[in-house]
């Protein structure tokens, strides 16, 4: 094993990187390493972390710089934008260059300047009286009343409501239809008018008169929130469990954000952080593994193809003589040799004897069809070994903890322990970046720079093990001058080759020089 000596610069305990290493880093990745300290700036992508509270706050501020131009109901300008998934600009556009009446439409709106006239049932009763002074005309006077379609029973104009359509049932119907609509139906940013074939959407403030019920109201204010965020294109929720912050970004790119739960994932897709292969090639990996994995090793272990037909065969018994049961095929080999079958027990054939000529053809046809799998595994099986190494950070962190504790006991600060959390910080990120890459090489085509990027892979590779290795190592007070400064050495040296491979890559899907395979 090579000394701690060869990681450390005894000259500068806060020199970044050793000699060895600095020299390394400048004859990778060319020039001076001051010239490459700067990060490559693959866009102006910012973000935001919302609370619940700033979400409604951030709804309204947009309903409000809105209705400065329309001057309309809130309400109904929340309807406008939820029908532009909230883009302010394609809003203003819409409402003034295209189709008004279209926009009202898909927005489940009435324009306010079309409100149609209420039709509705009227029942007329006359109300009579018992006291023979009364006049014939008091005694006969008409009283109207008008029927709910929901429950048919006859109620004063007093106790009807409706929306902008004009469909008038009696409150105790509506709140019945809110509560199930809410409760039973989860819906909350359109809830329709009840009559038939009507479209319109009941507004936030109507919801909110009519529904009664405490744990109604509550759900149908969170479903408001929810849909807020669902449909606004820049917003997402953080998909840690429990957490109930948002992200909002000023654009929408495949790029890892942080919440303040401390959860890193992807904006696009909201998986967890996986730079740096792109949301659409690990979607095709995830599925891929998730199909494949369990079966191919086992393909792998227990079959052979038919040399014919490449069809796959598991051998059943002890006999090396092998029928394809493919009926478009039937062919005749042998186990052993996947040669055919016909020679075998004539006086010159020797299966023991590798003859070229009468196994060529099967041997490059399933030599292909076996590299493809042999290909799959491999990246397979590295890509596992990292993820079982990601599902342990726990472990990772109460080792940190416990060594913090023990450094503590040899006259060390809390400040100064700090770099053994810093250390498992920068270790997990590592092997979750490692994790990504054997996805990401697993469709990359070979070329110059597909061999480059393999060169960045494996020394991160080599830089994580040993930071690994020293995380491990037991603390003695000889030794504790020394670790801490190889460990906060290789914590910088990690950290900027992970750097260094992210930034390779993204300058690659810049230049678009990555050709990925079909696979």
């Amino acid at each position: 094993m090579e000394s701690d000596e060869e990681f450390m610069n005894d000259d500068d305990e806060d020199t970044d990187f050793s000699e060895g290493e600095e020299d390394y880093l400048t004859e990778q990745m060319g020039g001076s390493y001051e010239a490459r300290e700067k990060k490559v700036e693959r866009s102006d992508f910012k973000y935001e972390v919302l609370s619940s509270e700033m979400i409604s706050h951030k709804m309204f501020e947009i309903i409000d710089e809105v209705n400065t131009v329309f001057q309309l109901p809130t309400n109904m300008v929340r309807r406008l934008l939820t029908a532009c998934r909230w883009d302010k600009e394609k809003l203003l556009e819409r409402y003034y260059a295209g189709d008004q009446e279209a926009l009202f439409k898909e927005a489940h709106v009435i324009d306010p300047t079309k409100k149609p006239k209420p039709k509705i049932p009227v029942v007329v009763r006359m109300n009579s009286t018992t006291k023979s002074t009364v006049s014939c005309a008091a005694a006969a006077s008409p009283v109207q009343e008008f029927i709910c379609d929901i429950c048919l029973l006859a109620y004063p104009l007093k106790e009807m409501t409706g929306l902008e359509c004009q469909h008038l049932f009696c409150a105790p119907c509506w709140d019945r239809y809110l509560k199930i609509m809410v409760m039973d139906e989860g819906k909350g940013e359109i809830i329709s008018c009840p009559a038939p074939s009507c479209g319109i959407a009941a507004d936030e403030t109507f919801v909110l008169k009519y529904l009664r019920q405490p744990e109604a109201r509550s759900k149908f204010q969170y479903l408001i929130t929810n849909s807020f965020v669902q449909e606004h294109r820049q917003l997402k929720w953080c998909p840690s469990p429990g957490c109930q912050n948002a992200v909002l970004v000023n654009q929408v790119e495949p790029q890892s954000v942080v919440c303040k739960c401390g959860h890193s994932f992807c904006f696009k897709c909201q998986l967890d952080t996986h730079e740096p292969i792109m949301c659409e090639h690990l979607k095709l990996w995830k599925m891929k593994c998730d199909d494949d994995s369990e079966t191919s090793n086992w393909i792998h272990v227990n079959t052979k193809e038919c040399p014919k037909c490449h069809a796959t065969i598991e051998k059943n018994g002890g006999c090396n003589h092998m029928i394809c049961r493919n009926n478009s095929c039937r062919s005749e080999f042998c186990w052993v040799c996947l040669g055919p079958w016909e020679p075998h027990g004539s006086s010159w054939y020797h299966c023991n004897r590798f003859n070229e000529n009468d196994a060529k053809a099967a041997r490059d046809a399933q030599a292909k069809s076996r590299a493809a799998l042999e290909r799959y595994l491999f990246y397979c099986n590295r890509y596992i070994n990292h993820l079982k190494s990601k599902n342990m950070e726990h472990k990772l962190y109460e080792m940190a903890e416990q060594k913090m504790q023990e450094l503590q006991l040899l006259d060390m600060t809390w400040i100064e322990v700090q770099f053994m959390k810093k250390a498992v910080d920068v270790l997990c990120q590592c092997r979750n970046t490692l994790m990504y890459t054997y996805a990401f090489a697993y469709f990359l085509k070979k070329n110059n720079q597909s061999c480059i990027f393999e060169d960045n892979q494996g020394d991160l590779e080599m830089a994580t093990e040993m930071l690994s290795e020293y995380m491990e190592r037991d603390i003695t007070n000889s030794l504790l001058h020394d670790l801490k400064i190889v460990v906060m050495d290789k914590t910088k040296y990690c950290e900027a080759r992970r750097q260094k491979l992210l930034d390779f890559v993204y300058e690659g899907y810049d230049a678009d020089i990555w050709e990925f395979i079909d696979a």
